[in-house]
C-alpha cells in the first residue's frame, strides 16, 4: 500500500466514522471515480491525461487503505467495543450510538461502499464535464471538503497508529489542492482558458457580469472585494446596486391541465388538456417550425 495502516487496537465505533471518508459525497471512492473519468474523457493526450490518471491511480490506492484500516478496526469486535466503551462512558455511548450494524450483518467486519450512515455511494457525486478548467475548479473543491473531514476525524481517536495514516492524507489533501490550482495556473499559461468560465462570452449581458446586486437592507456586502473595484477579467469597473426588478415579468404561470388536478380558482379560465401524444405533437410543431425558419428566414 501507499503507506502503513496499523491501528493499535480494534475500535468498531472508530470504523463507523470512517465510512464517511471512504463513500461520503467527499469520500476517497468520488475523488478516486471524479479524476479517472476525467481522465478518460480527456481530450487533450499529453501531461494533463497523465495527470488526471496519475492523480485518479494514486486515488485508488488511497481507498484500498481505507478499506485495509476498517477490516482492522473491526477485526474480533463488533460488539466488545462498543460494550467497552458503554461501560466506560455511558453519556459517550448515548450519543454515538453504538457500530455500524452492517459492518457485522452485511459485511462480515469490512468495509462497505456507503457513507457514515449507510447511504451508497453514488455516481452523481462526480463531476467529469470534459471541460478542464470546471473540472480542476471542481477538484480543489473536492480535495479541501476532504482534507477538512478527515481533519475532523482525526481528532475523534486517540490511537496512534490510526493518527499516522490519517497524517499522510491530510498531507496528500494538502498536495492535491495545490496540484489542481496550479493546473488551473497551467491552462491559463497554455492559452486554453482566461481563468474563468466564460463560454458564449460575446452572448453574456454585458451588464449584468459586472454587477453585484444587493437584496435587504443595512447589507454590508459593498464593503467586500467582489463589489468593488475591477472585474478579474477584462478590466471592467464592477458595479454595486440595490436589488430591484430587472423586468416587468411577473410569476404568472399558465392554468393547470386539468387533468393534473392542481389546486386552482379558475381565474385565468380554463386550463388546457395536455396528454403524452400532445406533448409529442408539441414538440413535431416546434421542430418543423424552426426548420422553417432556417430554409425560409423571415417568411
Amino acid at each position: 500500500m501507499q503507506n502503513d495502516v496499523k491501528p493499535e487496537r480494534p475500535d468498531a465505533l472508530f470504523a463507523a466514522k470512517i465510512q464517511e471518508l471512504v463513500g461520503g459525497q467527499f469520500g476517497e471512492m468520488t475523488v478516486m471515480m471524479q479524476y479517472l473519468w476525467q481522465g478518460w474523457n480527456c481530450r487533450i493526450p499529453g501531461k494533463y491525461k497523465d495527470m488526471l490518471l496519475d492523480i485518479g491511480t494514486e486515488e485508488i490506492g488511497h481507498v484500498e487503505m481505507l478499506v485495509t484500516l476498517m477490516a482492522r478496526l473491526l477485526e474480533g469486535a463488533p460488539s466488545e467495543t462498543q460494550a467497552e466503551a458503554a461501560a466506560a462512558n455511558p453519556a459517550l455511548a448515548a450519543v454515538l450510538g453504538g457500530q455500524n450494524v452492517q459492518h457485522a450483518i452485511v459485511t462480515g467486519g469490512a468495509a462497505m461502499p456507503t457513507n457514515s450512515q449507510g447511504v451508497p455511494w453514488n455516481g452523481g457525486y462526480i463531476v467529469a464535464s470534459g471541460n478542464l478548467l470546471a473540472d480542476f475548479r471542481s477538484n480543489v473543491a473536492a480535495e479541501a471538503q476532504s482534507r477538512l473531514q478527515t481533519a475532523r476525524v482525526y481528532n475523534m481517536t486517540d490511537d496512534h497508529g490510526v493518527k499516522e495514516t490519517r497524517k499522510f492524507n491530510l498531507g496528500r489533501d494538502t498536495f492535491h489542492q495545490q496540484q489542481w490550482l496550479l493546473g488551473i495556473e497551467q491552462l491559463i499559461e497554455d492559452g486554453y482558458t482566461d481563468g474563468l468560465e466564460d463560454s458564449l462570452k460575446e452572448e453574456e449581458d454585458k451588464e449584468a457580469a459586472r454587477t453585484f446586486y444587493s437584496f435587504h437592507d443595512g447589507s454590508t456586502a459593498h464593503e467586500g472585494r467582489w463589489a468593488q473595484g475591477n472585474t478579474l477579467i477584462g478590466d471592467e469597473e464592477i458595479r454595486f446596486e440595490q436589488g430591484r426588478p430587472l423586468s416587468d415579468d411577473i410569476n404568472d404561470v399558465p392554468a393547470p391541465d386539468p387533468l393534473l388536478f392542481a389546486t386552482y380558482d379558475g381565474h385565468k379560465g380554463p386550463g388546457k388538456p395536455g396528454t403524452a401524444g400532445g406533448a409529442y405533437l408539441q414538440g413535431a410543431e416546434n421542430l418543423i417550425s424552426k426548420a422553417k425558419d432556417a430554409l425560409t428566414p423571415g417568411d
